[in-house]
């Protein structure tokens, strides 16, 4: 494994690495992105959250949408957490959104409504890491600041021969300093977005175009034919697979929700309400699985009335990053004298709601969870209600 000392690096192309960068971006790098040309820290720093860990053409309608709805901090820190999480709905990650509310409460509450030019200070807010506080305060402040986030880290283990897996403490320690010796005295923006955009565009995981790189003659991974072994991947690990069954009940024109705790997957949207197997696998004993969500569907609509019929419907499984999730929906009917009763009598609190679809179309919802909502809806033209099968 290489071994970098505290000294770093003891490579030529250290001295030039981020005067070639800055002309490589100026010619061929990205200039038309949405956040880019500005100095505007809130629109910055909310294209650096929405980009963590999401590819630039899913993020751009969102932030689009975003400023419409959120054009400064201060609009986002007022606005209540369902509509930030109703916006966000599908963009995946759903601790950025509670994490993005939260910081925009800060900075209003604390720093005057304006973010700090320090990336320390930075880096202490609600979903503000090291890497992303770097890029903020570089692209607003002109910080002299080194990012260090998947692409950057994708090159630096290429072009300079970096070994052992990019996650580990010791690996990451190493490309830490890199990062912070490799950083020009001035032009730090450009320098920041070009190392954002080779990542990015040339220096990619799965087909590096490496004769398009300003590197090429001088990086160690394409002189050994190593472009498609570093960074040094991840151990494999078995992918855990885990088993939900959610009920759909359904009372007149209206499906309940369930709001999901902020810490978990999919934290503080509205989901349907679910049941784990009790091992956590799929129940094998048919007869006392339905016995086991009749009960739970009718104490959650025992004001709506009786549970008429329970119905499995087809079932989907959701890939997320560390397991898989195997969701079994079943449509609960529920008959009764009070389900005929006006939605305004209908009894509510802050963890359920009964929707209609025009509040299933607003609501923040898992993506999983609205293609089972809207799979089993027909919306009329003329009308907008919604109709559920029999």
């Amino acid at each position: 494994m290489n071994e970098l000392s505290n000294d770093l690096p003891a490579n030529p192309l250290a001295g030039t690495f981020a005067e070639r960068l800055i002309a490589w971006q100026a010619e061929h790098g990205r200039h038309d992105l949405p956040w880019q040309n500005t100095r505007d820290a809130y629109r910055i720093w909310l294209s650096e959250i929405m980009l963590q860990q999401t590819q630039v053409a899913t993020v751009i309608p969102y932030y689009a949408r975003f400023l419409e709805r959120f054009p400064d901090v201060a609009a986002l820190a007022n606005a209540p957490q369902d509509d930030v999480m109703a916006l966000w709905s599908g963009l995946g990650y759903y601790s950025r959104a509670r994490n993005l509310h939260r910081c925009a409460q800060v900075v209003l509450a604390e720093h005057g409504g304006r973010f700090p030019a320090d990336p320390e200070t930075l880096a202490t807010l609600p979903g503000i890491g090291r890497s992303t506080a770097a890029a903020i305060a570089a692209f607003a402040y002109d910080a002299h600041a080194a990012i260090l986030d998947g692409n950057v880290k994708r090159v630096l283990a290429r072009v300079f021969g970096i070994e052992g897996f990019p996650g580990t403490p010791k690996i990451e320690r190493e490309m830490w300093a890199l990062a912070e010796s490799l950083l020009p005295g001035s032009d730090l923006p450009a320098y920041t977005q070009g190392m954002m955009d080779l990542g990015a565009t040339l220096c990619a995981r799965g087909k590096p175009r490496c004769g398009e790189c300003p590197f090429d003659s001088d990086c160690v991974a394409h002189a050994t034919g190593r472009e498609r072994i570093l960074p040094t991947s991840k151990p494999k690990k078995v992918q855990p697979e885990r088993y939900v069954d959610v009920l759909v009940i359904c009372s007149g024109e209206h499906m309940l929700f369930e709001r999901r705790p902020d810490s978990g997957i999919w934290g503080g949207l509205w989901s349907l309400p679910e049941l784990t197997p009790p091992t956590g696998e799929r129940e094998v004993d048919d007869a006392s699985l339905r016995e086991r969500l009749t009960a739970h569907a009718a104490a959650l609509g025992a004001t709506q009335g009786t549970v008429q019929s329970l119905v499995p419907l087809q079932g989907l499984t959701h890939v997320f990053t560390h397991f898989r999730l195997h969701l079994r929906p079943w449509l609960v009917a529920l008959s009764g004298a009070s389900a005929q009763r006006a939605f305004a009598a209908r009894s509510s609190d802050s963890h359920h709601a009964w929707l209609d679809s025009a509040g299933i179309d607003a609501a923040g919802l898992p993506s999983p969870i609205r293609k089972i909502a809207d799979a089993l809806r027909v919306v009329s033209p003329g009308d907008g209600q919604l109709c559920l099968p029999a």
